[in-house]
Parts: C-alpha cells; sequence; structure tokens
C-alpha cells in the first residue's frame, strides 16, 4: 500500500511499520493544485508522491492507484504489490492509496490529470463512463488471456458500450433474501422460489407475530436493493440499465408496474423504516423480531458482532422469480470491483507490459484469495479461487453467482450519482415508501423531470 497521511502532519511507511514526519517543500503554485484537487490527499496521488515497493530493475515499472483505505483490504492489496513484484523479476512498484471519499470525488480530475497507470474502480456504468470519455484502455488482449477464468456475467460486467473491454473483476458481493435458520425451524417456513409463495410467506410470518420483513432506509440506499431486483425480474437486465443511464424514461408503464408490484411487499416492512439504519433493521432479524431481510452479503457483519452462534444461524435464498420471461436471467446486484488500466498516464508509454501483468495478475484465483484473505467480505471472482476457506455462507453466495448470467451493479453505481444521490431516487424512493398504494404518476413525473434537469454528466 502507498504512502497515507495521518492527519497529524506524518505519513505512514508501507511495509516498515514507520510513521515519519511529512515535510513537503510546497510552492504558491503547488498550494493552487491542492485546492484545484480539493484535498491533500488527492494532490498527492495526482503528482506522483508515494511509496515504493523496491526490487531490481529488470522487471519495469508500474504506478498504481487505490482506494482501499480500511484496514483489511488495505493489507490485502500490500501483500498482493509484494506478490507481483517477486512474481515479475523485481518490478518497481509505486503505490498509492486514497481515502475512499476523496478517491470517488476527484476521480474525474485525477483521470483528466496525471494518474496512475492502473487503478481500482468500480464496473458497470462507473466504468464505462469513463470508458466513453477516452479515460480508460482497452485491454481486450488481457482479457482474451483471462476470460476462460470468468462466468459471462463476470464478462458482460466489464464490457464497454464499444464492445472493447475495460477492466478485471477483482471481487464482489450478492445481495438476497437473509433470514436466521432457526426462525425457518421454529415456524414451519418454507424457502419461496416464486412471487405468490414469497407473499404468503409474508403473511404467514406476520400473522405469527413477526415482522415479515425488515427494511431500514435511513440512509437512503438500501431500498434501491429491492427496486433493482423486482425491475430485473419484471423488465430485464437490458431495460434496468438504460433505464440508469437515462435511455429510458421513468414515466414509462413499465415502472409503474414495478412501483404496483412492490407495494404487494412494502405493506409487510415495519413502521418507521425511514428513520431506521440498515444495522438497526439487521439487528431486527438477529434477535428474531423480524424474518426476512433483502440486502448485501455484508449483513453478516451483524451477525458476526452477535456472536458465533447467530453467524452460524445465518442463511439466504435468491430473490424468488416473478413469472416472467427475465426470471431466466437470474439477475441480481452483485457490485464487483475491478482494476482497469489508465488512458492519460505519463508513465504507461513505459510500463504497459508490467500494467498488463498486473491485470493478469489479478485475475487468477490464487491473487485473489490473498485478497480474500485479509477482507473476506470481498468474494473473489476469478472461477480458480480456492474455496476451502469459505464458508457456507460464502460458498452458497459463490454458487448464485456463478448461476446469474446477468450481473447488476446496484443502482447507485449503474446510475449517474447526482441522480442516485440523496437529492434524486433516494428521496423519490422514501416518498414511495411512505404511501406505496399511491398512485405514482406524479412521482414518476418528478423523477423524469429531476432526470431531464442535471446537466450532462462530467
Amino acid at each position: 500500500m502507498g504512502d497515507s497521511l495521518d492527519g497529524k502532519g506524518r505519513i505512514d511507511v508501507p511495509y516498515t511499520g514507520l510513521t515519519l514526519p511529512l515535510n513537503l517543500d510546497l510552492s504558491r503554485r503547488d498550494i493552487l493544485k491542492i485546492a484545484g484537487y480539493g484535498s491533500l490527499a488527492a494532490f498527492i496521488a495526482a503528482c506522483g508522491g508515494g511509496a515504493t515497493t523496491t526490487g531490481t530493475t529488470t522487471g519495469g515499472t508500474l504506478t498504481v492507484g487505490s482506494n482501499e483505505s480500511d484496514p483489511g483490504p488495505r493489507t490485502g492489496v500490500e501483500a498482493i504489490v509484494k506478490a507481483f513484484s517477486d512474481a515479475n523479476g523485481g518490478t518497481k512498484v509505486t503505490l498509492n492509496t486514497v481515502d475512499h471519499g476523496t478517491f470517488q470525488d476527484q476521480i474525474s480530475s485525477y483521470l483528466q490529470g496525471t494518474p496512475r497507470d492502473v487503478w481500482t474502480w468500480f464496473s458497470g456504468h462507473r466504468m464505462r463512463f469513463f470508458a466513453n470519455q477516452g479515460l480508460a484502455s482497452p485491454v481486450d488482449d488481457v482479457w482474451d488471456s483471462v476470460k476462460s477464468n470468468f462466468t459471462g456475467a463476470f464478462a458482460e460486467s466489464v464490457k464497454g458500450d464499444d464492445g472493447h473491454f475495460y477492466g478485471v473483476p477483482r471481487d464482489y458481493y450478492p445481495w438476497a433474501v437473509f433470514y436466521r435458520k432457526s426462525v425457518f425451524q421454529a415456524g414451519n417456513y418454507k424457502i419461496p422460489t416464486n412471487w405468490d409463495d414469497f407473499i404468503k410467506l409474508c403473511a404467514q410470518m406476520k400473522g405469527d407475530g413477526l415482522i415479515p420483513i425488515s427494511m431500514g432506509d435511513k440512509d437512503g440506499w438500501p431500498a434501491q436493493g429491492t427496486f433493482d431486483i423486482i425491475n430485473l425480474r419484471m423488465n430485464g437486465y437490458d431495460f434496468h440499465t438504460e433505464l440508469c443511464t437515462g435511455k429510458q424514461k421513468w414515466t414509462d408503464s413499465r415502472v409503474t408496474n414495478v412501483f404496483k408490484k412492490w407495494a404487494e411487499l412494502a405493506k409487510f416492512y415495519q413502521p418507521g423504516l425511514a428513520g431506521t439504519k440498515w444495522q438497526d433493521a439487521a439487528d431486527l432479524v438477529v434477535n428474531k423480531k423480524a424474518g426476512m431481510y433483502v440486502l448485501g452479503l455484508f449483513v453478516s457483519d451483524q451477525f458476526k458482532a452477535a456472536g458465533t452462534d447467530a453467524l452460524a444461524d445465518l442463511d439466504f435464498f435468491p430473490f424468488p422469480d416473478l413469472g416472467t420471461q427475465y426470471d431466466a436471467e437470474k439477475a441480481l446486484d452483485a457490485p464487483i470491483d475491478v482494476w482497469m488500466m489508465s488512458k492519460k498516464s505519463r508513465t504507461l508509454k513505459d510500463d504497459t507490459g508490467q500494467a498488463k501483468a498486473w491485470l493478469k495478475f489479478w485475475a487468477k484465483g490464487s491473487t485473489q484469495g490473498i485478497m480474500f484473505q485479509n477482507a473476506p467480505g470481498l468474494l473473489p471472482t476469478a472461477s480458480d479461487a480456492d474455496q476451502s476457506n469459505f464458508t457456507a455462507l460464502q460458498k452458497k453466495a459463490a454458487q448464485i453467482i456463478g448461476s446469474a448470467k446477468r450481473i447488476t451493479q446496484f443502482f447507485d453505481r449503474d446510475s449517474r450519482p447526482d441522480f442516485a444521490g440523496p437529492n434524486g431516487m433516494q428521496s423519490f424512493l422514501l416518498t414511495y415508501l411512505q404511501n406505496p398504494n399511491a398512485d405514482t404518476t406524479s412521482l414518476q413525473g418528478k423523477m423524469q423531470s429531476f432526470w431531464d434537469s442535471l446537466p450532462p454528466e462530467k
């Protein structure tokens, strides 16, 4: 991992455990540059400061940008940098890590300035946007050499609008319907595979005094997962991606039908969901007050915090079929992180070979296994990844992803951020959930008007 500021004028030195004073001789021009980038961390990332993994120079050089600032993923990337250098003749790797928020806020300016040779990012619309802007390099030759190690759904996730490939998938986590096995056993509840059985199960749980479906949407984004999956089951993957990117209208009757179908489920949510955080909604399932929860695999963190027994009792099933032609896609939200190669890196001309070697290195199950050891919430995407250390829950997650013919990246990654955020989709869905049975014509009109009012995406 690259150098990182600790907020006290010091800098962490990778692999040494040392924290040293940071002394930067900044000119007035540098200060202005920092202001332009929005933060000192972003300025350092763009202007070339960073730690170096040293080795022999026979392996060439490579510069890497990362947003993995959390302890587990950060350690995983550090270990992989070292493994890559060792496996490639002592390649000299310069790695910069920037805080998640700063990285996301500054990524557009960063890629247009002096970016690293390769950087980690999101698949889906976020990836395609930078490819369309000419800020990412196609890596078709890399993909041709590694594609046999990925499912067709993963392949779709890294394909650009122009048909070229722009990344290598590195990890993911699926969304599904989570529950406690002991609650289902006690209530003699059956796993539903279709919508009618799902609704009947909710009614049965309600009759037994349980909250059938827990929902916590205080942060705005959790409800987007339910909208996504109902839309996918009713209207398919292509409509989902076109709707999220403005190629379909929010006033379309197909959107109306999604809201009508959702209303059949929304009546089984607990009161006060708009003021409930996702963690608190998860605790309703942990404490056996709610029967089910539609969320991502990261919900297991709440069960782990409750103890070994609670975690062992956690299970899930794929969102039920709705009886449409699109059920066969088995599509689901499973946000995928990828490695991409920049277009405007000043060093890429000399480092192209090592940049492509880096992408190929990350396509290996053994490499992704190193990441998984340090960040077990991020499942490997490579087909040859060792699953012997997977828990039963993680193995099941890998299986449903393997059977999915289409993978979406969650609404806020598949759409533009200013539409998906608190002033847009988050707010619209909260309005909808206040009265799911109301006519949505006006709401859908507001959604389309808001989309139309947004400036061209930059």
